[in-house]
Order: structure tokens, then sequence, then C-alpha cells
């Protein structure tokens, strides 16, 4: 088939670790560029928000769903796994940085249950965590200042389509970069794996959007980005 094997390092697709032989230095450039990004999101995480018990209950208990969705997942072919990732539900719970050490959690999960690989972690988040998360923010605030603000706005094109557009541009990019890593042949992930992540990206869609409406209409306190006065007052 055309297909070489190659050894389990932990780069991700589709925010799972996936099978990719990498030189050294591919490592080394992640740990790099996710040093400052885990500064950041440390330095001007909203701490005192997790003071209050059922903030910080709604922040633990959806990164153990998500660690339990993430355990969920079907395999193309080694290291060619999918499954659902939860990026754009963070960032409108809990805002970017929140959502950055969240799924940060979630990658420590999976590589402390054999899931993933402790020295890839940083290269894993870059793709897995900081890529949706930092669309998620760019797509919602895009929504806030070009559209009107309104609820259908928000549940619809922020949360549903948003969540969408993120896991098919994270399925798109972890591809590139198997791609470029030569860990399977272009034509085989164009054909045969990157379809498949943008279907999951309705999977996504349902899921974030669901939940977002839910959680609105029922614990609106826990969904940092929405704002009664906003979207609701007038209506």
């Amino acid at each position: 088939d055309g297909i070489r094997d190659v050894a389990v390092t932990g780069v991700q697709t589709c925010a799972l670790p996936i099978s990719s032989l990498l030189p050294a230095a591919w490592y080394w450039g992640g740990a790099a560029a996710f040093a400052p990004v885990l500064a950041w999101a440390c330095a001007g995480c909203p701490w005192r928000a997790l003071r209050d018990p059922a903030r910080l209950n709604a922040f633990l208990g959806t990164v153990v769903a998500l660690i339990m969705l993430w355990q969920m997942r079907a395999g193309v072919r080694p290291g060619l796994d999918l499954h659902l990732n939860g990026a754009m539900l963070l960032v409108l719970m809990f805002g970017a940085r929140l959502a950055t050490l969240g799924l940060l959690l979630v990658l420590a999960a999976m590589a402390a249950a054999g899931r993933g690989d402790w020295a890839s972690l940083p290269l894993d988040a870059m793709l897995g965590a900081v890529l949706p998360v930092a669309l998620g923010h760019a797509i919602h605030v895009l929504v806030q200042r070009r559209l009107p603000s309104h609820f259908f706005v928000y549940v619809f094109v922020t949360a549903f389509f948003g969540a969408a557009l993120v896991m098919a541009a994270t399925g798109a990019a972890g591809t590139l970069l198997l791609a470029m890593a030569g860990a399977y042949p272009a034509n085989y992930l164009l054909g045969e794996y990157l379809p498949y992540c943008m279907l999951l990206s309705w999977s996504e869609a349902m899921l974030t959007g669901m939940t977002i409406t839910v959680l609105v209409v029922y614990r609106p306190a826990w969904v940092a980005s929405f704002d009664d006065a906003r979207y609701l007052r007038g209506r």
C-alpha cells in the first residue's frame, strides 16, 4: 500500500497522539514554542474565578468528561485515530487561557494512561490544544465584532459552526504535518484520512452546540462568554 512502518512518537492529528517518525528537533521545537504559551496561560489565568466551588467543579467536571470522550476513538491506520476534541466548548465556557490548561490536563491524562508520550507532550499540546483554542477564540471574537448580538448567532454560528471549523482546521493541520514528516503518503492522507476528520467536525459541532444551548438555559453562570444583557435583553 506504499505506507512504510513508523515509530510511535506522539504528534497530534484531530487532537489525538499519532504514530510518526520525527527528528528530535521537532520535539525541541514544540517544547520551545509551547513554553511561552504555557507561561501566558498561567500568568493571565482567571484563578480567582476558580475559587467559586461551583465554577471549579464545572471546570474539573468538563475536563474529566473530555478525558472520557478522548478515550472513545476510531482508528483508520496505526496512529491515525479520530475522536472529538471539545476545544470550542472549553473556550466558550472558560476562556482561552483556562481552555488551554484544560486541554493540557486532558493530554497529560492520556499520556499517563499510555495513550501518549510525555516527551512529545509539548508538541502534542501545540497542535491538539493551542491551535484549536486559538482558532476558537478568534472565531468567537470575530463573530462578536461582525455579526449581530443575538442568541441564535451565538449558538449556531459561534458554538455550532465555530466548533466544526476548529475541528476541521485542526485535522487539516495535523494531516499537513504528517505529510511533511513523511509518516504517510500525502495522497493516502487526503483520500483516506482527512475526509473522516471533516465528517467528525459535524459531530463536534453537534456536541458543542447542544451542550452550550443546555448550559446557557440552565447554567448560564458556567459559560463565561455568554452575557444575558448582550444576547437576550430586549428580545
